[in-house]
């Protein structure tokens, strides 16, 4: 389809006679879809002021051109209807049956992020904007993949006409699309309509890199159409020799798109000049066996770049995706082959869309992905940055020893392998085997890999590995593992500071919350104190009611409840309270979650996920509820470079002070080389996560190192 022509289209007959030659003869029920929506969207007008029905006539156009189902053609130009005209489902359901009104519906849900609703690139606000449509995408397509494809089409038509917007509206569109829209074209397989989308979010969001590779690919674009047609003319002679005849295979060659290129560039640090492999040949058979042949052809005619060579028929790639890559020198340039059939073609082009646009077409697509993405967070921002994570990326294929292969992300390590064979096996996982080699679960893996798993027979906590993962599911298997364990720790930690409390057995507490019908929500006493305070209450309370003697006992042996502030700890006890002292097998630093033991009258402190702390809560140990005191501000060193630029100091302390970090003392001069400087600034912020506080950082300049100062043995 000819994305210049639906650019330029701005009446409703041109719209219009675009669709019936993608529809040429139309089922009565599309055309009566179609005047529905014409009546229905009457009078009303876009931003460019033009009619607001040339939109959904488009987007079936768009539709069309990638599915020759036409309840999807019905229900793209049925897919503003209920949402911005008087019309409801009912309607719909009535008129065009369940199947279009279910499609319409899943659309619906996606509340498409109105203009006026757009945030500033880089807010807060934006991410979760972008977040909430994400997973209203991928919810509404769990029932029916065939929202997320009709979605697609719309978001290419609403990136053809985003000129009509003002700049910072334009740029968030595009950002959206590029790390949202794009990727999940790529996961369905739509790789014309991933390009399209690419391509037209690079030339908003990069305007200068696209004008200079475009510059450079039109000023020299007879250049490299002679080049382009000599090799195929080469490669054609090539095969035919080889005993094929013209008509038993096709080659046809491109430039390939543009924001391909830019990638090239920025990973490798070159200009368009030095890009080798801007052309692209493939070459289309008709048998899997042919691809091969073809191959040897190639090999045999060219000298191939080895390192590039990949072989996707007999590894596909999670998407379904099977064609032979090789690169091959060709003059002074190199050019990539892509061999592949007919119906690896059309699955490459079209991919989940080919299973409705050509019969044989759409069964090789992988859609596990989709189900994995469907995570149960409470965090907006977590659930985006996993999906993100899973969506955005290169990949790589890594082996069992079995020869099973799976698809990762580029950086992924042993543990997101365990984690993709089975939740189970990550949990358990102790060490791998990296080509036969010992590594650790940290090792990142590289293409080709083949890693072994050494299982244990218990789950390995992995807490502070959550950032070295790549994977969502090995991150979520890991905060979820995490998240389970320390909810245990404070439920059974709960019935200890209780049983501390009253002198009873944690049994003998059980069974009192139990009767109150507290053990639901128990977990919550360790590191809530209003709650704490409110369960003793109602523990007493109950005693007393119970047992005469308990009341004695209290005015004997407790003194009344208090708070009671030592170094940098709160705590709530009725016991007598003279120091705090560490275990040493664990160091919490301010803001982490931790536990307190008594003992001698002293609080031994531990980190909660601390593997002898966790015993001590499983064997009864005496404890106390612990928080940390909020009167003291979080301690970090940084060190930062600085370029030598005049008034490069006064930029950095505004900078520091917009994150309301409070500079306590400032070291210039640490010199690495003759162009930048290093300067050490220890500063205090009431931000105790250092690894989101790291992240603010980075964005506003060149952090190198970070410390925190707040070991909670440094008193």
């Amino acid at each position: 389809m000819d994305l210049n022509r639906i650019k330029e289209i701005h009446t409703i007959e041109e719209a219009e006679t675009l669709l019936w030659e993608q529809v040429p003869s139309p089922l009565p029920t599309t055309v009566k879809a179609f005047e529905l929506a014409m009546t229905a969207h009457d009078g009303q007008k876009r931003k460019s002021g033009e009619p607001y029905i040339i939109h959904p006539i488009l987007v079936a156009a768009i539709t069309a051109a990638f599915s020759n189902d036409e309840t999807m053609v019905q229900a793209a130009l049925l897919h503003d209807v209920v949402e911005d005209t008087s019309y409801d489902l009912e309607d719909l359901a009535q008129q065009f049956g369940e199947d279009v009104t279910h499609l319409v519906e899943g659309l619906t849900k996606i509340v498409e992020i109105r203009d006026e609703e757009l945030a500033a690139s880089g807010s807060n606000e934006r991410l979760i904007n972008s977040a909430l449509s994400f997973r209203k995408m991928l919810i509404a397509s769990i029932k029916d993949i065939r929202v997320l494809v009709i979605k697609l089409c719309d978001r290419l038509h609403n990136m053809l006409t985003l000129d009509a917007l003002d700049p910072d509206k334009q740029k968030r569109i595009a950002e959206e699309t590029l790390v949202v829209y794009a990727p999940v074209a790529h996961r369905l397989g739509i790789s014309r309509l991933k390009n399209h989308l690419e391509d037209l979010s690079f030339y908003y969001i990069y305007p200068e890199d696209y004008k200079k590779i475009d510059t450079y690919i039109q000023s020299n674009a007879q250049n490299l159409q002679f080049k382009l047609n000599a090799f195929i003319q080469k490669v054609k002679k090539m095969i035919v020799q080889d005993g094929f005849d013209e008509d038993e295979f096709e080659i046809f060659g491109r430039v390939k798109h543009y924001y391909s290129i830019y990638l090239k560039m920025h990973r490798k640090g070159i200009s368009i000049e030095e890009v080798l492999d801007l052309l692209a040949v493939r070459i289309i058979v008709k048998e899997p066996t042919e691809c091969y042949r073809v191959l040897g052809v190639m090999h045999l005619g060219f000298t191939p770049l080895i390192s590039r060579f990949k072989d996707y028929i007999a590894v596909p790639k999670e998407n379904g995706y099977k064609t032979i890559h090789t690169t091959l020198f060709n003059d002074e340039s190199i050019v990539e082959a892509q061999i592949r059939t007919l119906q690896m073609h059309r699955l490459a082009e079209y991919g989940v869309a080919a299973h409705w646009k050509y019969k044989d077409g759409g069964d090789g697509v992988n859609l596990e992905w989709l189900e994995s993405l469907h995570y149960q967070n409470d965090s907006i921002e977590e659930f985006y940055e996993l999906a993100k994570s899973d969506l955005f990326s290169e990949d790589i294929t890594v082996f069992s020893p079995k020869g099973d292969y799976y698809t990762l992300p580029k950086g992924s390590t042993a543990l997101d392998f365990a984690f993709a064979i089975h939740s189970e096996v990550g949990k358990n996982a102790l060490d791998a085997l990296v080509n036969k080699r010992r590594a650790s679960l940290l090792t990142v893996l590289k293409n080709g890999d083949i890693v072994n798993i050494i299982k244990d027979d218990v789950p390995h906590l992995h807490c502070s590995w959550m950032d070295a993962v790549k994977t969502s599911k090995a991150q979520d298997g890991i905060r979820s593992m995490c998240r389970a364990r320390l909810k245990e720790s404070d439920t059974i930690s709960a019935y200890n500071i209780l049983s501390t409390f009253f002198m009873q057995k944690s049994s003998t507490l059980k069974e009192i919350t139990d009767s109150l019908g507290l053990n639901e929500s128990i977990y919550r006493l360790p590191t809530q104190l209003d709650y704490c305070k409110d369960v003793i209450r109602k523990v007493a309370e109950y005693i007393g009611a119970k047992e005469v003697r308990f009341w004695e006992l209290l005015k004997k042996g407790y003194k009344k409840p208090y708070v009671k502030e030592l170094d940098h700890f709160k705590f709530y006890l009725n016991r007598p309270l003279d120091g705090v002292e560490f275990d040493y097998c664990c160091h919490p630093k301010v803001g982490d979650q931790i536990v307190a033991f008594y003992k001698d009258s002293k609080a031994i402190i531990h980190h909660k996920l601390c593997k002898k702390a966790y015993e001590k809560i499983l064997a009864e140990e005496p404890m106390i509820h612990v928080s940390w005191s909020n009167t003291k501000l979080s301690k970090y060193r940084l060190i930062i470079s600085l370029q030598n630029q005049k008034g490069i100091l006064a930029d950095l302390l505004a900078k520091l002070s917009s994150l309301n970090l409070n500079v306590i003392s400032i070291e210039l001069g640490i010199h690495s080389s003759e162009s930048a400087e290093y300067c050490q600034i220890e500063v205090e912020s009431d931000e105790s996560n250092k690894v989101l506080l790291a992240k603010k950082l980075s964005q506003k300049f060149k952090l190198i190192e970070m410390i925190s100062l707040d070991d909670a043995y440094n008193k």
